[in-house]
């Protein structure tokens, strides 16, 4: 089912075998996340397989790239930009660099028994409105969708141990992967994104350590590997091309930096991506 207004479009899918290619028909801007409800569900994002159990969720964008996708049963939300912008709206739902725009991988949620209601009580409202033509429809779903996000943000800082921080920690941490996602091509140490946020390298540092092992480098050269898999897997660029739209002028640089983080070349790493899946 889906909502229409001029640009402005929320979708909404009871998923299963004979229709789960609708997870691949992404459009710009985006926002995705799917709510398996059976048993088990695969997909496979950038040559990544995911198996999410049921009732997990995975949280997309427009940049990710669905490979395969095997669904028994899922419901799945997705809205674009103009209905409800993540980044313009962060003081709402707290998503930004989270759920969506973050630097640490695909996001995914288990939901516990105790919130399962809380998740099926905002999904059967959507879906009620959504089938509706009246007054003030669209501030309905939106007040759905955001209560979604924040449910699931909820789970998602309890699950990363995010909870440990305070909410000014926690705002930081937010916010420097959403720097990241949004900058690693351009800036790949951590001093930037510690001048970005008014703090200190050290004080990024200690404040990661905190909550996880990943240091902010660690997140960072993680993220410019996202990318670098990405266009090896999928463009027909070069690897010097490649290696120059994230930010390096010298091309054994970059290669030396994706063997250490690969352990092959660029080069053999898109040999191998090419060769055939013997099944």
């Amino acid at each position: 089912m889906v909502f229409e207004n001029s640009n402005e479009i929320l979708s909404l899918y009871e998923l299963n075998a004979s229709n789960a290619h609708i997870v691949t028909e992404v459009r710009d801007t985006d926002m995705t996340f799917i709510w398996n409800v059976a048993d088990r569900m695969d997909i496979t994002i950038d040559k990544v397989p995911f198996q999410l159990a049921k009732n997990q969720i995975i949280f997309l964008t427009e940049f990710h790239r669905i490979d395969q996708v095997k669904i028994q049963a899922a419901r799945m939300v997705r809205f674009n930009q103009p209905f409800y912008c993540v980044v313009n709206h962060d003081n709402e739902v707290g998503s930004k660099g989270l759920l969506f725009f973050g630097a640490t991988g695909v996001p995914i949620i288990t939901v516990d028994e105790s919130r399962i209601r809380d998740f099926e009580l905002s999904w059967e409202i959507m879906l009620s409105e959504i089938s509706k033509n009246e007054i003030l429809q669209q501030d309905m779903l939106q007040a759905m969708l955001k209560r979604m996000l924040i449910l699931s943000v909820r789970i998602l800082r309890q699950s990363n141990n995010l909870s440990k921080l305070d909410k000014t920690q926690s705002e930081v941490v937010r916010e420097f992967n959403y720097l990241v996602d949004k900058h690693f091509a351009t800036h790949h140490n951590v001093a930037f994104y510690a001048s970005q946020l008014n703090k200190s390298p050290k004080t990024l540092s200690n404040l990661f350590s905190l909550m996880s092992t990943r240091t902010p480098l660690n997140i960072i050269h993680d993220r410019i590997m996202i990318h670098a898999r990405r266009q090896i897997n999928y463009s027909n660029l070069s690897i010097k091309e490649i290696a120059y739209e994230l930010g390096y002028d010298d091309i054994q640089t970059f290669s030396r930096f994706f063997k250490s983080k690969e352990g092959v070349s660029p080069g053999h790493y898109r040999e191998k991506s090419e060769q055939p899946v013997l099944e």
